[in-house]
């Protein structure tokens, strides 16, 4: 009797499931039911002898064997897609025009950029990867088909990528917080996170003074790793040397941080979707 032979959609639900970690989300990504994604991998598991996922409260864990799967599962699912785009007849072309902050240049763009390209070589991709608080005006002007940027409020053409906590951070090093006037480190130009702080610390009536202004969160990060000031940072941002600044030492609370993708209006491409859903997919791979 020959034996069973995998079946490549049973590969891509194991690789779906093990990126997202969890059957529900997984299912999502690939449009089936939870039931539908469970019944394909209790077959993965069946044909294989062996577990494939640990089950916990949060999700799903790869087993040491799911471990070994995985690599050569994607070389498998990644083979195919490379055919099948390189054979087809409605192959993705055209340029997007992408804004992405400058922060997530060194993190998610890469991955983004590999993942897109791997599959859609004849897109020519056009990024722009700087200060945030331009990119609405920027897809209004028709000069960007889609752009990654945090919004203060939703609209109905914006996905919502990470939501979290916005803080005023100091120094684990140096008391600069302590000192009058409190010296601040913010975004040079208008945008909601710079209006915001000014109008909460002034709120307090505390003194301040503006000492160190950034296109980019890195710039306002080094300048309060460095003891120069203190500043405002997504919770994500904070990293080995900063603190937050409670309320309880008069630093006021302030609206949580919603990064967006946004699509402009006026464009309807297959390409500007595809990479749409790039950066979803990237996105929720990095919040986990």
């Amino acid at each position: 009797m020959p034996a069973e032979k995998l079946d490549s959609e049973l590969l891509r639900t194991f690789l779906t499931v093990a990126d997202t970690g969890s059957f529900s989300r997984g299912a999502d990504r690939i449009f089936r039911s939870q039931s539908a994604a469970s019944l394909q991998i209790k077959r993965l598991e069946e044909l294989l002898g062996q577990k494939v996922f640990e089950r916990h409260a949060r999700g799903v864990a790869l087993t040491p064997v799911g471990e070994r799967l995985r690599p050569v599962a994607q070389r498998v699912v990644d083979l195919l897609d490379v055919t099948i785009g390189e054979l087809r007849s409605d192959v993705l072309e055209g340029l997007i025009r992408i804004g992405i902050p400058g922060e997530y240049g060194e993190t998610i763009l890469p991955d983004v950029i590999a993942r897109f390209s791997r599959f859609n070589s004849r897109v020519e991709l056009e990024v722009r990867c700087s200060f945030s608080a331009d990119f609405p005006a920027a897809l209004s002007r028709d000069e960007l088909d889609l752009a990654v940027y945090t919004a203060e409020t939703l609209n109905p053409r914006s996905h919502v990528l990470k939501q979290e906590r916005t803080l005023w951070v100091g120094s684990r090093h140096y008391p600069v917080h302590e000192r009058d006037p409190l010296p601040v480190a913010l975004f040079e130009r208008s945008c909601w996170w710079r209006d915001r702080a000014l109008e909460a610390l002034e709120a307090t009536g505390r003194r301040f003074r503006v000492v160190y202004t950034s296109e980019s969160s890195v710039g306002v990060t080094a300048a309060i790793a460095a003891g120069t000031a203190v500043g405002v940072l997504a919770e994500s941002a904070i990293r080995d040397g900063l603190r937050a600044l409670s309320p309880a030492e008069s630093f006021p609370q302030l609206p949580d941080s919603i990064l967006v993708l946004a699509l402009n209006r006026n464009v309807k491409s297959p390409a500007v979707n595809a990479m749409a859903r790039t950066i979803v997919d990237a996105f929720d791979k990095g919040n986990r």
